[in-house]
């Protein structure tokens, strides 16, 4: 199995002015610790969960840019970025881009959109959700011709580009993997069947199965091979203040990955304090491997 680590807050002592050096420190523990993956919210405000939406968000991609600078071997992504905010061939271009300054080492996390309130607080559309699926739909359709030799026209319901020209071109080839977040049966989990190479579900073992049944069912459908597919969830670690719930963050994943998932993303409890990161290089990902 393998570990991912997620930013939700940038809520740390010392304000606005040491959050990018905090960063800068997370980013490079983490790099050393044996995660595979680093990724980010994109969100505007704050959501619900983590914390009121007057607390301190950042915005996605820059983000990742200051820590693709910090970093030389984690992959970087969004967990993930709502269909809406960005027009699909601009998407494509920024996610190229970090994949080249990287050296290789972008996702694109995509999903439908869900946070009317930011959506409403910065005049940003927000469609009816069948339509949101139908942009993503067509948003994934633009980024697989813009990471090909296709450099033409695209014509869909919602979306019309005259030129898909994408120069350069991403440097992971056949294009940087992208996962799909969320687990609706009917259209999520088809998207990804059609089109992903990892899906991203919440950690509750009692629904994996079914929707990883459901996944298998839609490859079948379209005639995709459901183990070239990255099975991984969402799954918010707590080592304890010194390491004593490692056995359990142990046992938790070891259930994970008899339920068929290959990867844990989520945040890290008081990742700002650094010792956290160390405690999962040190306990956690080396035994995680065998899983």
């Amino acid at each position: 199995m393998k570990i991912g680590l997620q930013i939700p807050s940038f809520t740390w002592p010392g304000g606005p002015a040491e959050i990018g050096p905090t960063l800068a420190q997370i980013a490079r523990a983490a790099d050393g610790a044996g995660y595979d993956s680093l990724w980010v919210m994109d969100h505007f405000f704050q959501i619900r969960g983590v914390g009121p939406p007057e607390e301190p968000m950042l915005e996605a991609y820059t983000t990742l840019g200051h820590l693709a600078a910090q970093t030389t071997r984690v992959r970087l992504g969004t967990l993930v970025t709502g269909v809406t905010y960005r027009y699909p061939g601009i998407l494509a271009k920024i996610v190229t881009t970090l994949d080249v300054l990287s050296g290789g080492r972008a996702w694109l996390g995509i999903g439908a959109a869900w946070n009317e309130e930011e959506h409403v607080g910065l005049g940003v559309p927000f469609p009816p959700v069948a339509e949101r699926f139908e942009r993503l739909e067509e948003t994934l359709r633009v980024c697989l011709q813009m990471w090909s030799d296709d450099d033409g026209p695209f014509e869909g319901k919602h979306y019309k580009l005259a030129r898909t020209l994408n120069s350069p071109q991403a440097l992971t080839r056949p294009h940087p993997p992208i996962l799909i977040g969320g687990s609706g049966e009917r259209k999520t989990l088809r998207l990804v069947a059609r089109y992903a190479d990892a899906c991203n579900l919440f950690a509750g073992t009692d629904q994996l199965p079914r929707k990883l049944d459901v996944l298998r069912r839609h490859c079948e459908e379209v005639g995709r091979d459901y183990d070239s597919i990255l099975k991984t969830v969402y799954y918010v670690m707590d080592v304890g203040e010194n390491g004593e719930r490692v056995p359990q963050v142990l046992d938790d994943l070891g259930r994970l990955a008899e339920a068929g998932v290959q990867m844990a993303i989520g945040a890290l409890l008081n990742v700002h304090r650094i010792d956290p990161i160390d405690i999962v290089g040190q306990e956690i990902t080396p035994k995680v491997s065998g899983f």
